[in-house]
């Protein structure tokens, strides 16, 4: 049975150490994550470690030794506490490995709202303006459009300043 350690990588080389280890016939774990983000005022879908410069490496003790993962191109070193390298249960591989999607890769929790769904704020500098919900910006954040000087605008705001807006009696007929 594998044990599974933490490797602390140099900056942005999470996946350059994961192909080298794997290289070597390690099994790698490198969670990610999909994430809305703002690029040239665009909004796309960006992947990003969900451990920003950690992966996880399995071994077999005893049959495999840590020297060559310390010295894989794109890894820092192997995470210790003192003299004993830090050791991750099974159990947490395997409940990440459960939460990510199909794909493998991790989403953000639901916001509760959906694309289109009408909404109101109840706080800060918009407070008493309907927005329509266009899609979460993060774990607590929402990217809403806004009529503002008679245009809409996208905006991102916290998600607890929003509420559903009520449906109007007789709306629709």
């Amino acid at each position: 049975m594998s044990t599974w350690f933490v490797v602390h990588t140099k900056p942005r080389q999470e996946a350059v150490a994961q192909a080298q280890l794997e290289r070597q016939g390690y099994p790698v774990y490198f969670p990610r994550l999909c994430l809305p983000r703002l690029r040239r005022s665009r909004w796309s879908e960006v992947i990003e470690p969900l451990f920003p410069r950690y992966l996880f490496v399995g071994l077999e003790v005893g049959e495999q030794a840590l020297a060559p993962i310390r010295s894989t191109r794109g890894v820092s070193t192997v995470l210790r506490f003192g003299d004993r390298y830090a050791e991750v249960p099974m159990a947490l591989i395997d409940a990440l490995r459960d939460r990510a999607d199909e794909s493998g890769l991790h989403v953000l929790a639901d916001s509760g709202f959906q694309k289109g769904d009408r909404l109101h704020i109840i706080a800060g500098p918009f407070q008493g303006f309907e927005a329509v919900f266009e899609s979460a910006a993060g774990a607590d954040r929402v990217r809403v459009l806004l009529e503002v000087l008679g245009a809409a605008a996208s905006v991102t705001l916290p998600k607890a300043c929003m509420v559903q807006a009520l449906k109007r009696a007789g709306a629709g007929r």
